[in-house]
């Protein structure tokens, strides 16, 4: 079989591509074949050695990955050759086959394709851990959330459509408004408009609820600024890190240095809260096993139906994170292994 690694740190043209035999599942394991695997703008940090929790080089990324199970170990017991699975395979994605454990694994309704299903975990799992489970998103409230038309940014959208929210204010460039805008979000332009005065502006001076951002570095202060009384921002990512697809040291730096120092007695006198989410380093894995229950219920009802940009054959994963690097991406980026 062939799987993508990262045997080093370095740009788009440092991916390779190696043959290696194929995985047999221990006990408790199940093999899946795989048909699609997510491509998650963390993956591209984690490539230029910025994203501070991957395995040592060299590794294979992906976090996401549905297919089908062609083998299951001694213990396995609810799978077997042949069912059409969704994989949260923490690391090692991007590969034609992966053995992993059973209870990584979720069965997937035949109403529910493969491109769906990859695209669902990590985007549509940090938009309803943030707003729905620590958020507690209800009728009426408000939202703002930048790269809104990424993979996250489309979720976002969808899952404030489902509960409600009366206001999703969007950042992103200006090529991207009447995709923003098509989604029932109130486009911001991040080059010509200040998002903090449109946030008042459309709230009568209070602010959102709630703020999403992936930025980092001075970004968040801003994000944060733009909540009102009782809101709630949500960290998330640290794209200001990455310019281009090789690493840059200096910008790098220039977001760490730049990203703020909350002062709780400031957060207790204006009641807001700040939440650092990583999903990948998620604990209780039921905790987002529920999340992704939730989902697939949500998507059954056609309360969201995930938003494909494009999809790649895994040969060309170099051209498909460089065409999320120059922020061409429209919803989500997949890899076929089919």
């Amino acid at each position: 079989m062939r799987k993508v690694i990262y045997p080093k740190v370095g740009g788009v043209d440092s991916i390779r591509i190696v043959e290696v035999d194929d995985p047999v599942p221990d006990p408790g394991q199940v093999t899946v074949r795989i048909h699609r695997a997510g491509i998650n703008f963390a993956d591209l940090m984690m490539r230029q050695g910025l994203y501070g929790s991957n395995p040592e080089y060299p590794f294979t990324p992906g976090y996401e990955a549905a297919g089908e199970v062609i083998e299951t170990g001694e213990g396995v017991e609810g799978l077997q050759p042949g069912d059409r699975v969704l994989a949260m395979t923490g690391f090692g994605g991007y590969s034609e086959q992966i053995a992993l454990d059973a209870n990584r694994v979720i069965l997937l309704p035949d109403s529910i394709s493969f491109d769906q299903a990859a695209a669902i975990p990590v985007t549509y799992g940090t938009a309803y851990h943030m707003l729905v489970h620590l958020g507690n998103l209800t009728d009426g409230e408000t939202v703002l959330i930048h790269h809104a038309a990424g993979g996250v940014g489309t979720a976002v959208a969808q899952i404030c459509e489902a509960y409600g929210a009366s206001l999703v204010v969007g950042t992103a460039s200006s090529p991207k408004r009447e995709f923003v805008e098509s989604m029932g979000v109130r486009f911001v332009d991040r080059e010509d408009e200040n998002f903090v005065d449109v946030c008042k502006e459309m709230t009568e001076g209070k602010g959102v609820h709630h703020a999403i951002d992936p930025v980092g570095g001075s970004h968040v202060m801003r994000s944060y600024k733009a909540l009102r009384r009782g809101g709630k921002l949500y960290f998330f990512g640290a794209s200001a890190a990455v310019k281009g697809d090789k690493k840059s040291t200096l910008t790098a730096l220039r977001m760490w240095a730049s990203t703020p120092r909350f002062d709780p007695l400031k957060m207790m006198s204006s009641n807001k809260a700040v939440f650092g989410v990583h999903m990948g380093l998620l604990d209780d894995e039921s905790v987002f096993r529920g999340h992704l229950e939730a989902l697939s219920g949500m998507l059954l009802k056609g309360q969201i139906d995930p938003v494909i940009d494009s999809v790649w054959r895994f040969e060309q994963v170099a051209d498909a994170q460089k065409h999320i690097h120059d922020r061409k991406n429209r919803g989500k980026v997949l890899l076929d292994f089919s």
